[in-house]
């Protein structure tokens, strides 16, 4: 047996750690860079202003990109009754502003939420996931997204997303950099092996960090859901007919999912991927978990 507090508890300084290692990564790749360039403690700085104004545009308009390629439209409260006073009685029981309430006319049952704080969240949910679904298991699904907001998750992924992303550019600048624009640096060993593991090695781990974060994060956000409807088994037996489907040879994908914005969702909404690469933990494994809490 579990209970939801150690689940909770061990996941959350397990997700801290992996932040704090991706931090070290991020800080020591663009020190790296700057050096192989030469531009010095000025071109240091200059490249945290850049990080920075990079991190303030997706902290701030990060949500509505993200609704916008998903396609999501604003529930309408006549049309949704169940669904609002689900999300509104969750919102309640975190002492959590209530987020705004999207749909996404997709078949795959998913949902997920964005936002940079409490107060301005939007949960979405799939139609896929409204026909799929009894209450039980929609509450399930919901009180796991609200828990993500409670938990300031989206704001951890956030981050993770941009050190993620400015480690890819700086690899991207290190390759094209060593193998065409080299120059008289090809004489200097020692910044060619380390512009190499720039390049090749530094945004593989960058990925491996970022998508353990969001499975890290998942595990939390299943027990802390749990926790608030009391009833694990509504998110179990949601997880479970969301496997079904996946499963299921004529499935599809969320169509306006990527691979940006898949580390949000309640299940991976792409082509299944391996374990090491998957940006959510085995829906076995999440099913099992639940079972076992009390």
């Amino acid at each position: 047996m579990v209970s939801y507090f150690d689940q909770i508890s061990k996941n959350k300084w397990k997700s801290i750690l992996l932040m704090l290692v991706f931090f070290i990564l991020f800080v020591a790749v663009i020190f790296i860079f700057t050096l192989f360039l030469g531009l010095g403690i000025f071109g240091l700085i200059i490249s945290f202003i850049l990080v920075g104004v990079y991190a303030l545009f997706t902290y701030y308009a990060g949500d509505k990109v993200i609704l916008s390629i998903s396609r999501a439209k604003e529930a309408d409260r006549k049309q949704y009754p169940g669904l609002y006073n689900i999300v509104e009685g969750l919102a309640l029981a975190q002492q959590l502003p209530t987020p705004k309430i999207y749909i996404m006319n997709d078949p795959n049952p998913n949902a997920f939420a964005t936002g940079r704080s409490p107060k301005h969240a939007s949960v979405c949910v799939t139609t896929g996931l409204l026909e799929m679904m009894n209450k039980s298991e929609l509450e399930g699904v919901l009180a796991h997204e609200m828990s993500h907001i409670g938990n300031n998750d989206i704001q951890f992924m956030m981050i993770a997303i941009v050190f993620a992303g400015v480690i890819g550019v700086i690899a991207m600048f290190a390759r094209n950099l060593l193998f065409f624009g080299g120059g008289d640096r090809r004489d200097e060993g020692i910044l060619i092996v380390i512009a190499l593991i720039i390049g090749i090695l530094a945004p593989i781990a960058a990925t491996l960090i970022q998508l353990a974060i969001s499975r890290k994060r998942e595990y939390m956000a299943d027990a802390n859901g749990a926790r608030l409807t009391r009833n694990p088994k509504g998110l179990a037996d949601a997880l479970k007919k969301i496997q079904q489907y996946s499963q299921d040879p004529s499935s599809t994908p969320v169509k306006h999912a990527s691979e940006v914005t898949a580390p949000l969702y309640i299940s991976n909404p792409l082509k299944n991927a391996s374990n090491l690469f998957s940006t959510h933990p085995p829906i076995e494994e999440r099913i099992k978990i639940l079972e076992s809490m009390y």
